[in-house]
């Protein structure tokens, strides 16, 4: 299906897709065919790491700290996306004017939305994570009703922050890769290799093989060795 960059109507079928898929289109197609339509998935030392990571931070458990109220755990969905997934945490901060503020049960004042996603390693070139928040975001501003332009990708080896602006640029590439990803999905077809550095780092290389080629690049090299010579 294809999903529109504006607010869906009540009487559109949207075939939703774990958030977290989008980080794995937006990194490699054939990884996101492999997980999302043909179930395979191998733990390595990455995996591992980051899933130990969100563990952590996917506690479940809210705590207030004055002017700041930190959710965990925060079931998200988008229309506009096709997505649903889940927030490692978002943070409320109290805010003095109205504008990006809203009501939170049980406190006074009005707070705005700082979503922040737990990521093993460091900070990247490519904007995988920055995908992965934006569509976070995304999510958040039309469950509240409040527009977010920021939030915060969290790098368990330097222990740091990375400040994100949730910005025009950043909107169209995810919206991009949510149509994308679904025009895959609902092929139901899985991406030939792409070979690159990244491979080395993918818990799918075993099962992906991307240097073996296509399925018919494969065949032929079998029966060419086992030809007899002449």
């Amino acid at each position: 299906m294809t999903i529109p960059s504006g607010h869906g109507s009540a009487s559109e079928e949207v075939d939703y897709l774990p958030l977290s898929a989008l980080q794995h289109f937006a990194y490699c197609r054939r990884q996101f065919a492999l997980i999302h339509l043909e179930r395979l998935w191998e733990e390595n030392l990455f995996t591992a790491e980051g899933r130990v990571l969100h563990e952590r931070a996917n506690s479940g458990e809210a705590e207030t700290r004055r002017d700041l109220h930190i959710a965990r755990t925060l079931r998200l969905r988008s229309r506009q996306l096709g997505v649903v997934g889940v927030a490692d945490v978002v943070e409320f901060k109290r805010v003095e004017i109205a504008e990006n503020g809203m009501a939170l049960p049980g406190r006074d004042g009005l707070w705005r939305p700082f979503p922040v996603e737990y990521k093993r390693g460091r900070s990247k070139r490519e904007d995988w994570d920055r995908i992965q928040l934006c569509a976070q975001g995304i999510c958040l501003e039309e469950m509240l009703g409040v527009a977010i332009s920021e939030g915060a990708l969290y790098y368990g080896k330097p222990h740091r922050r990375e400040a994100v602006q949730i910005d025009a640029a950043l909107r169209r590439k995810t919206f991009e890769l949510a149509e994308h990803m679904h025009e895959v999905w609902a092929a139901r077809r899985t991406p030939l290799p792409e070979p690159g550095p990244k491979c080395e780092r993918c818990s799918l290389a075993d099962v992906c093989m991307p240097n073996a080629g296509s399925a018919s690049d494969y065949l032929r090299r079998v029966l060419e060795s086992e030809t007899p010579a002449r």
